[in-house]
């Protein structure tokens, strides 16, 4: 660690105001995401709504959040880390939330005949991968102490990511043979894809706190 590090971590202390804030920005990340797997394992369009309209509730309140991490960084003279590296983690938080919700939205407006299993379990991916951000989301009070840990929070998400990948494509390719239907077809084709980018939006948080790491290991 240089010396104008070292006396800038002995300066700005312990404090982690942004912690708090991209904790509960992950928290909703979980919520949402266990709220849309639940949409893809119904056919229930009551429940559709239901859900929609707490994810929409989410996305609102994250929303907010945001707003007030930016806040929170113009009023703080010094954190951690870069400031820059911070922001783009909590908007690409933000920016999950959205597609989480277009997802939802889709839903109700496409009214699928029938839900696929493969389409829940695309569901499921991008719940698991909320869940291990949520595991790392906290380890960042402490980088130093912690850059193995996060590291292998992220990898996790990069592989569920991979995973989401694979099962894309192989559902595309069974629908593509199997729907007659050019209607439904278009229906699950488009819902996959959504599916799929919830979980490349995933992985751009990740891939926004690997990069948070590397500068801050590179300072």
């Amino acid at each position: 660690m240089s010396l104008y590090k070292k006396i800038m971590v002995s300066l700005r202390g312990g404090k982690h105001e942004y912690v708090p804030i991209l904790i509960r920005q992950t928290e909703y990340l979980c919520k949402t995401t266990t709220l849309l797997a639940e949409v893809f394992g119904s056919v229930d369009p009551d429940l559709w709504a239901r859900n929609e309209r707490e994810i929409k509730s989410c996305e609102v309140q994250g929303d907010a959040l945001l707003t007030e991490f930016h806040e929170m960084l113009s009023g703080t003279i010094m954190v951690q880390v870069n400031k820059l590296d911070l922001q783009s983690v909590s908007m690409a938080m933000d920016d999950c939330l959205d597609a989480i919700k277009d997802t939802s939205k889709a839903v109700l407006i496409y009214r699928p005949q029938q839900i696929d299993s493969q389409l829940e379990e695309l569901a499921r991916i991008a719940e698991s991968q909320s869940r291990a951000l949520l595991d790392m989301v906290p380890l960042l009070s402490d980088i130093k102490k912690n850059v193995t840990a996060i590291s292998l929070c992220c990898e996790r998400v990069t592989e569920l990511e991979h995973a989401a990948d694979d099962d894309y494509e192989d559902y595309i390719g069974v629908v593509f043979k199997n729907v007659d239907d050019v209607r439904e077809l278009i229906k699950y084709k488009n819902l996959a894809e959504m599916l799929e980018n919830v979980t490349d939006a995933h992985k751009k948080i990740s891939d926004r706190v690997r990069n948070l790491l590397l500068n801050y290991l590179s300072d």
